[in-house]
């Protein structure tokens, strides 16, 4: 079979690789759509934390089950997506129902090989049913899964407003479930382009571009003065997430959920005297993917909107992955078709 490998930062190469057979607890899959993320392109570029190379990229996957214990509830021939977080079920984390953060945690396609090949063994425990959703919404459950466990961090309450910072796929992840937890979103980014997707197909009506307006003067005036109660930062840019403190309300939570390298800091005095609540979000909970499967299958969410751009695996390389990045390109949300 063949599998696509990050060499290293900037090199995507087309590989063959041995099948994997049947162990003991796991299910073989047959790969169908591997959904193009942040954490692969961060990846590709060097720039993404936990990442050693090579690495086979992949973690929002739909495939197929090609054999499986039948204890196990499952059936060969099922349509299935999985939680991509393997925890080691005996640290503090796991002891305490917190799996997602994990002490000893291999996340697919980050610290170990992922989705970007044929076939691939993943632990029985992990399967979640497709609930009669197509191939392509199955592999965007775990990005939303992202989303809506940072809302659920954030215990939302109606009538709010929550300020998302990053209008990529998790931004927009975030975006989706605030709205349905009865947010009043503010969607913040420095592309015009994202931005104008939040108004069209995620029915955004505040919007803010920091490169062209002042954002504390126009979260005054959405907001009544009161600044933002929720701010989720799904940039993980080291400048926006420093930024950050300056947009919340006073009792107001600070949600981090995109990922960066360096040390982040804030102006104590300004961040003690909202009596600020920081806290990050990590990976999601089983809940939290079932919450997505039932928000799509009740249409209060359509993922199809987001797949910009699609391609079959044999046609991924290197030069596809810098087009992905390029801004100009426009890029949502990338599928790689497979099988």
């Amino acid at each position: 079979m063949k599998s696509l490998i990050c060499v290293e930062p900037g090199s995507i190469k087309l590989s063959d690789e041995t099948l994997p057979t049947l162990q003991p607890g796991y299910a073989l899959l047959k790969v169908k759509r591997i959904g193009i993320c942040g954490t692969d392109l961060h990846a590709f570029e060097g720039t993404q934390p936990y990442f050693k190379y090579p690495r086979i990229l992949g973690h929002e996957v739909s495939a197929v089950i090609e054999d499986v214990d039948p204890a196990s509830g499952f059936e060969k021939g099922e349509a299935v997506t999985f939680i991509p977080y393997f925890n080691c079920g005996h640290c503090i984390a796991c002891r305490r129902n917190k799996p997602n953060c994990c002490v000893n945690i291999n996340v697919f396609g980050v610290h170990i090989d992922g989705g970007m090949r044929n076939y691939i063994l993943v632990p029985q425990d992990k399967l979640v049913k497709s609930e009669g959703l197509s191939f392509d919404e199955l592999a965007l459950v775990e990005p939303l899964a992202i989303g809506a466990h940072a809302v659920n961090r954030a215990a939302i309450e109606t009538g709010e407003f929550a300020l998302v910072v990053g209008t990529g796929p998790i931004g927009m992840g975030i975006i989706e479930f605030a709205r349905i937890a009865g947010a009043e979103v503010i969607a913040m980014d420095m592309n015009d382009d994202r931005l104008q997707f939040c108004r069209d197909h995620l029915h955004i009506k505040h919007t803010i571009n920091p490169l062209k307006e002042d954002t504390v003067a126009s979260l005054q005036q959405i907001t009544h003065n009161d600044m933002a109660t929720v701010v989720f930062d799904a940039t993980g840019n080291l400048k926006a997430i420093n930024n950050g403190i300056n947009y919340l309300a006073h009792g107001g939570r600070y949600v981090l959920v995109g990922l960066q390298k360096e040390d982040f800091h804030f102006n104590h005095p300004e961040f003690h005297k909202r009596e600020s609540s920081l806290m990050s979000s990590r990976n999601a909970l089983r809940s939290d993917f079932e919450n997505v499967i039932t928000s799509l299958k009740s249409k209060l969410i359509n993922p199809e909107t987001y797949i910009t751009h699609r391609i079959h695996f044999g046609d991924v390389n290197s030069e596809q992955f810098s087009y992905w990045l390029n801004p100009q390109h426009k890029v949502i949300k990338a599928m790689i078709h497979i099988n």
